[in-house]
């Protein structure tokens, strides 16, 4: 594997230690090689991290209750799949306007803007007074959670090293354990209002565990406001080099500088429309996208059926009571999970991002196969082995395909379409979370256990999209990929093949 040439082989310094930059490239490779560090670079990981944190709570924060709302608005099973998939429909066009929009006003803007959506509308939800306030307001929080999500990767992934401690292989990955941590996060909530809150206003949980997620959205909010700011690559794609300079300089406290004999400004790439989309399904994208998005769609199948139907699957098909299924769904999130997510992070640039998302699918495909043979548990040893399995099916989760869609979403496509490539991997796989939410509590009740049959086709799916066609995205360069191929009337006459990744 050849290294990221040394920013000096493209940015030479001067002899009072500024970095010169001539172009695009220079500023990518300076990034790419990890000689920029800093500690505000640092923190706009975590904030980008904290976004994903705040996704992953609201769209759980309704998992345990669900059947209380069913209650107090009597709904038909119907409604309540409704008022669970809301949000994923909003997120589904969140993410297409978003991954458009990352890419034609920038990173930035686009992050400040949609913490807004969190805030409000969790305080809307937590007063609704109908299903319809509620299913509005949560289908609204969904467009914010669909325009974070390429943002926040594209952040990851353009804030980080190529390869080695920190790479975007790494940092990619670490959206899992955020996620993890958040939907830990909830159910600690629940948990802990289950404790407070007199039995007689259990009922109004859900009310307090929603609402709640405005509080860290002001958190993640004013400190957006005092140290994000824009992608430096992508600043430099647009034709940007002094801004780049300067974010290099505020960001990473690099002394770069745009060299005396090139413009500040280079002239400016047309910006992005929606037809950009297209691009995806050309060489040497299509079999990407195709790749990424089927990984993907089995990803979010098999881990909206487990981990938000947790609550569903522990009361009902193991006949818990609600001490129990919130307990076990936090201990499930938390101990498999989360430990699962943080070494997705530590492998991911020794191991790659192939050979485990091909190792988790297999683990789920097992502990799935032997869930659906033990069917409805009866003693505690069964119920514990069925628990365990769940476990080992969130464990694999967390290493695995959970850690690693975002890097075939992202690092496989370069930065001027890497906003269009996670939107559009995203609205997809929302479509997908979006039928599971909605038809899973009705699969439930009418399969009982043979729904794990059902959600055997997850794992599957996934090993059969991975064994057709091994790529591997971690430590791959795609700026530079893009940058060494012909201009497209070259193209049409010498033919371009596809790039195969494979390293």
């Amino acid at each position: 594997m050849s290294s990221t040439p040394p920013p000096s082989a493209t940015s030479p310094e001067t002899a009072s230690g500024a970095v010169l930059i001539r172009s695009a490239a220079d500023v990518s490779d300076l990034v790419n090689s990890g000689t920029a560090r800093g500690r505000h670079a640092r923190m706009i990981v975590i904030i980008a991290l904290g976004g994903i944190f705040l996704d992953a709570y609201d769209l759980s924060s309704l998992a345990y209750g669900l059947p209380d709302i069913t209650k107090q608005f009597g709904l038909s099973s119907a409604m309540a799949g409704l008022v669970t998939a809301s949000i994923s429909v909003g997120s589904l066009l969140g993410a297409l306007i978003g991954g458009w929009l990352v890419d034609r006003i920038g990173r930035y803007r686009v992050f400040m803007a949609n913490m807004l959506f969190f805030v409000v509308t969790a305080l809307v939800c937590a007063v609704a007074q109908d299903a319809w306030t509620l299913i509005v307001a949560r289908f609204v929080m969904g467009i914010g959670v669909g325009m974070d999500i390429p943002v926040a990767i594209a952040f990851l992934a353009e804030f980080s090293r190529l390869r080695g401690k920190g790479s975007k292989g790494s940092r990619t990955a670490a959206w899992s354990p955020a996620w993890y941590a958040a939907t830990s996060g909830c159910y600690l909530v629940i948990m802990l209002l289950y404790f407070l809150l007199p039995d007689a206003q259990l009922g109004w949980l859900w009310r307090f565990t929603v609402g709640f997620g405005a509080v860290p959205a002001l958190v993640v909010l004013l400190l957006r406001r005092r140290y994000m700011n824009e992608s430096p690559t992508w600043a430099a794609d647009q034709g940007d080099l002094e801004g780049a300079a300067r974010i290099l300089r505020q960001s990473y406290g690099v002394d770069a500088r745009v060299a005396d004999d090139v413009p500040a400004r280079a002239p400016r790439p047309p910006r992005p429309g929606l037809a950009s989309y297209a691009r995806l399904f050309t060489p040497p994208y299509r079999a990407r996208t195709i790749q990424s998005v089927t990984v993907g769609v089995a990803e979010t199948f098999g881990y909206n059926a487990v981990a938000f139907g947790l609550p569903i699957i522990i009361a009902t098909l193991m006949t818990q009571g609600p001490l129990t299924t919130i307990a076990s769904s936090f201990a499930l999130n938390l101990v498999f999970a989360l430990t699962g997510g943080l070494l997705g992070i530590r492998w991911a640039s020794t191991k790659g991002a192939w050979p485990m998302m091909t190792l988790g699918f297999a683990i789920q495909l097992v502990a799935i196969t032997l869930l659906g043979l033990i069917g409805q548990p009866s003693g505690t040893a069964v119920v514990t082995a069925g628990i365990l399995m769940l476990g080992a099916f969130m464990f694999a989760q967390g290493f695995g395909p959970g850690a690693h869609i975002m890097s075939y979403a992202s690092l496989g496509f370069p930065t001027s379409m890497r906003g269009v490539s996670i939107g559009f991997n995203q609205a997809v796989l929302r479509l997908g979370s979006t039928l599971t939410l909605f038809f899973f509590p009705v699969l439930s009740s009418g399969l009982g256990t043979d729904v794990y049959w059902v959600i055997l086709a997850a794992p599957v799916l996934g090993l059969t999209a991975l064994l057709v066609k091994r790529w591997e995205p971690v430590g791959f360069d795609a700026d530079a990929e893009e940058r060494a191929r012909p201009a497209p009337e070259t193209a049409a006459h010498s033919g371009t093949a596809e790039h195969s990744g494979k390293h």
